[in-house]
Formats: C-alpha cells, structure tokens, sequence
C-alpha cells in the first residue's frame, strides 16, 4: 500500500512567502509565495518520492475557534501581499493536480487531523507540518510528522521525547501550557516541564485531582499549581477545546484519488499568467488535456 503525504499549504505558503525573494505578476501583484509553493510540491512528488498526496489550506485565517475565544489568532499582522495570495495558492494547488482542502469554518489543521484518520488502509500517513497541534494525530510509526524543512520524522516515541506525554494528551498539554502562535496563554506557572510530568501520570487535565497531596507525582512548586488549576478549570477545558482538532472535516477523497498523476494544463496558463513560465517546465508529468 502507498504512503500519504499531508501537506499544510498555508504553513508552505508563509515559508514560501519569507524564504523566497518577492516576485510580481506582469499585473503587479506579488506572487512569489505562489511560485515557492508551486516549487516545493513539485519538489516533493518529483524528487521526494510523494506519490498520494493531499493539500489544506486556511481559505480564511478565522475559525470556529473565533467564536469561542476572543483572543484567538486572526489574519491581523499577516502581510496583505501574503493573505492576497491565498486565492492563487489554492488554484495553484488544483492546477497542479493534487487534492484540495480549504477549510472556511474549520482550519487547515482539521482538514489535516481528518485526513490523518481516514487512510487506515495506507503504509504511512506523513503530516508535512512542524506544527505541534498535529502531534496529537501521530500513531505509532504509520502515522508521523514530516518536516520538510529538516527532514526530522516525529513517531509516537518521538512525541513522548519532545513534550514529555503521549501524542492523546497533547491537547491538554497546549492547554496548560498555552500557544502563542494561536493566542492562548494557558494556565498562569504551569510550564512545559510541570505540564508533561503530571499528564504523563494522569494522561488528561480532567484527571490530575485538585488536592496536590493526592497526586501521585512530585512536581516542584505543586501546591501552587493545584490552586491554579482548581481556579481555572473553566479556562483550561476551553483552551482544551481549542487545541483538540476536529476529524469531521470535509475531506471526501479516496485513497486512489489521492495518487497524484500529473499537473493539469491549467498549470500552465497559470504560470504565464503569474509570470514564471520556467515553473511549467519543470514538470515532467502532464495529464491530457
């Protein structure tokens, strides 16, 4: 069976857009993000054996998420010449023959964390994201993290190495700790080390008791944290909510229609019209017409 590579193009699309020189269509509007993105798909079905391949995208940076906590991440600070580009990026990615899943309500992320569980019958499912969130979806060794960038695979034993706790409890580990990069601050003196020993014990937050002289671990500072914990439950169990990716996105596809056959022709009036005809002709697999 083949393996799955699930690529997070909105992260590949911010890569581009600061790893890439900037770069104008011949109307003027930058496109250079694009064009890196067009460039390390191809890259990873042409050189790095990619072969069933899906795309998520953030059609918009605002969620569901939104609405449930107001300091959530937005589009705010994101370069307009980077958010201009996210129409483009998901033509680009049809274009290029592969499957696409803009999320609108839901995240990139979902549609990710969805794919994830959906191809049992696949060899490997490798998430292409650095992202932690993802961490939760890891099972065993079929289903991993790739980065792409360095090209580090994160396993099962490789999410326990990293954050201290199994990737089922890294919702809650989020939770306590928080994630700046999605605007929750977690819980006030838990950190990362305290966060890992008492989940590695009780596996979730609803289970860590609120008397510390209950706990069956010892953690430096364990009395305070307990009193912030019976304090912010309510927080915690929403910031779990937020760090917890659904798996009911709209991803419909089949294993088969995964496999990526080709670019279509599209690709190229695509190209031209952007103004990097040279993209087109690194193809080497072309469907009909």
């Amino acid at each position: 069976m083949p393996r799955v590579h699930l690529v997070d193009a909105t992260y590949e699309l911010f890569r581009a857009y600061f790893a890439h020189p900037s770069r104008q269509a011949p109307g003027g509007q930058e496109v250079g993000a694009v064009r890196g993105l067009v460039l390390t798909l191809l890259t990873l079905v042409q050189k790095d054996g990619g072969t069933h391949v899906g795309c998520a995208t953030d059609r918009v940076i605002r969620s569901f998420r939104n609405d449930l906590y107001d300091g959530y991440k937005t589009e705010e600070g994101v370069p307009p010449e980077l958010l201009s580009q996210f129409p483009l990026a998901e033509e680009a990615i049809e274009a290029l023959g592969m499957a696409l899943w803009p999320m609108v309500e839901l995240e990139a992320d979902d549609a990710l964390a969805t794919a994830a569980a959906r191809y049992p019958e696949a060899e490997q499912v490798l998430i292409a994201t650095p992202d932690k969130d993802l961490a939760q979806c890891v099972v065993g060794q079929r289903v991993v993290m790739l980065d792409r960038k360095s090209g580090r695979v994160t396993d099962d034993a490789g999410v326990r190495a990293k954050w201290g706790v199994p990737p089922a409890s890294i919702p809650d580990w989020l939770a306590l700790v928080g994630d700046s990069a999605d605007g929750y601050p977690g819980l006030p003196g838990w950190g990362e080390k305290s966060a890992a020993a008492a989940l590695a014990e009780y596996g979730t937050i609803e289970a860590i008791p609120d008397d510390e002289r209950a706990w069956r671990v010892q953690i430096r500072g364990a009395a305070r944290l307990a009193a912030t914990l019976r304090t912010h439950r309510t927080e915690a169990a929403l910031f779990k909510r937020l760090a917890t990716l659904r798996t009911d996105a709209p991803v419909t596809q089949t294993l088969a229609e995964l496999e990526w056959r080709g670019a279509r022709p599209a690709l190229r009036a695509l190209c031209d019209r952007l103004g990097f005809p040279d993209v087109a002709s690194r193809v080497q697999r072309w469907l009909a017409a």
